[in-house]
């Protein structure tokens, strides 16, 4: 009998790997009956990562559009996954564990199945609550294993991670190929092992499209034993995106595997109201370069989910390093000259900060640390003279171990600037915070509402919750949009007269 695998529809991720914001609740509803009545989906991706935050950004309220949303795939039978980032939740930082025991009781509540859970560095102490919280709040907890290419990150490395994630009570595995740079015959290797010694653990690939490995890995998973693949679909796939369903369905059913009919007639409405979503407001937030495919990620091993904020990062920092370059007669760089230049100095940094797998939140970090010596050197400064709070803790430990050590150079820089290294479980240094974020509620007569969820916001997100509370959010996103079509309009037109 064939082997069957089985779809799960990212579509959160589809947005995040190409743009800022993601659906209303409103376009979200109405997409999720075209979804379901593609028939080909066990599970969708429909909340975690940066889902909430950014409901928030654009004035929505997270709780409503992540139990409206869910609803249907309930109510279906298909099963929903967020994605958590153990220490750091589904935020950037680190999270206290009053707060992430609350989030996986109200996630499950709100109607999410399964929590897929990564640590950006791998260090286990990291998602113990993740999978112990997952389990008492009767979620399935998916322990993921943050891919990455080094000397340190061996096919023996994966195989011991997920031993020990196991063991500590993970229902499912899932291989998390970030950044699409995983090696199709290593990945192949890391699930043979594991299914080897845990047969009947469930394992799940998640890749990306960009480096161009995609596809060869997908079928590499499935020969070596994954019963989950994950999917995006047109418009959105590809890119630094995900390979789109049609391809993978029809690879795997050619190999011989199993695999679920595809209701074309609902793919394509699916496909409508996604770029009817673009159209709309979504897609003046996302690059043309992250469309396509480019195999200059091989090298800095950076992640699609985080192609969208890097090229707005760089468009903001290309404006005001050749600002300085005019001031000072010298030759201006393009966006390209730019890009080039970060991703040689991603490269050149990784190693020094000890190969800290490239998922959020540490790709971002070494990105900005990148970034930020690319834009000293470039100035005739030092390299290393601008290093931001955030990754000091990543390198002190007060996040996690490093994979790797730290050069000898930041070790120095550390003592010079007398900062001291943390060797403890980094939970620890995260006192609980409900009691005292329940007063300020209190305080400004704001509600905790149903299964405290309001706090809940204000704990995992503050600064965000706080914009929306005063409807500032709102404000500031409705202007930044008007700009986008402004200048988009503005384009339009130059090119009509031309």
């Amino acid at each position: 009998m064939a082997k069957e695998i089985k779809f799960s529809l990212l579509y959160r991720d589809m947005w995040q790997s190409a743009g800022k914001y993601v659906p209303t609740v409103e376009q979200l509803k109405e997409v999720a009956p075209a979804i379901i009545d593609m028939g080909c989906f066990a599970r969708v991706e429909t909340n975690g990562g940066g889902f909430e935050q950014i409901n928030l950004l654009f004035g929505e309220n997270p709780n409503k559009a992540v139990r409206e949303w869910t609803q249907p795939f309930n109510d279906a039978g298909i099963q929903t996954h967020m994605l958590e980032r153990g220490l750091n939740g589904i935020r950037m930082s680190p999270v206290p564990a009053d707060v992430r025991r609350l989030m996986f009781q109200l996630k499950k509540k709100q109607g999410t199945d399964i929590s897929r859970s990564f640590d950006g560095l791998n260090d286990p102490r990291n998602l113990e609550n993740s999978i112990k919280f997952a389990k008492e709040a009767g979620m399935i907890s998916q322990a993921a294993l943050s891919l990455t290419v080094s000397p340190i990150h061996t096919i023996e490395y994966y195989t011991n991670l997920a031993n020990t994630l196991i063991k500590m009570g993970a229902d499912e595995i899932c291989i998390k190929d970030m950044a699409g740079v995983g090696r199709p015959v290593s990945i192949g290797k890391i699930i043979k092992n594991i299914k080897e010694q845990h047969p009947n653990v469930a394992i799940t690939y998640h890749g990306h499209a960009g480096p161009g490995f995609q596809m060869a890995s997908i079928l590499e998973a499935a020969n070596a034993g994954a019963e989950y693949i994950d999917v995006g679909m047109e418009p959105l796939s590809w890119g630094t995106g995900h390979a789109d369903l049609l391809a993978v369905q029809s690879m795997l059913k050619d190999a011989g595997f199993k695999v679920a009919d595809i209701n074309m007639k609902a793919y394509m409405k699916v496909r409508s109201l996604t770029q009817k979503f673009m159209d709309d407001f979504l897609g003046y937030y996302i690059s043309n370069k992250n469309r396509v495919m480019n195999s200059l990620l091989i090298g800095p091993g950076l992640p699609g989910g985080m192609m969208g904020s890097l090229m707005s990062d760089l468009e903001d920092n290309l404006k005001s390093l050749n600002k300085w370059k005019r001031k000072h007669d010298q030759p201006e760089l393009t966006q390209d000259d730019l890009m080039i230049k970060l991703f040689e100095e991603v490269s050149y940094v990784w190693p020094k900060v000890g190969f800290p797998p490239l998922v959020t939140p540490y790709s971002q970090y070494v990105k900005n640390l990148a970034l930020l010596n690319v834009v000293q050197v470039e100035k005739g400064r030092e390299r290393w003279s601008m290093i931001a709070d955030n990754v000091w803790d990543m390198m002190l430990g007060k996040t996690g171990k490093l994979p790797g050590p730290l050069a000898p150079e930041l070790v120095e820089l550390a003592k010079e600037q007398g900062r001291e290294f943390y060797t403890g479980n980094p939970q620890d240094l995260y006192a609980d915070q409900l009691d005292e974020l329940r007063a300020e509620m209190k305080k400004n007569n704001w509600s905790t509402c149903k299964d405290d969820e309001e706090l809940f916001e204000l704990a995992m997100h503050p600064e965000q919750y706080r914009a929306y509370k005063s409807g500032d959010a709102r404000k500031y996103f409705l202007a930044d949009l008007e700009k986008k079509r402004a200048k988009s309009e503005d384009t339009e037109l130059t090119d009509s007269t031309e």
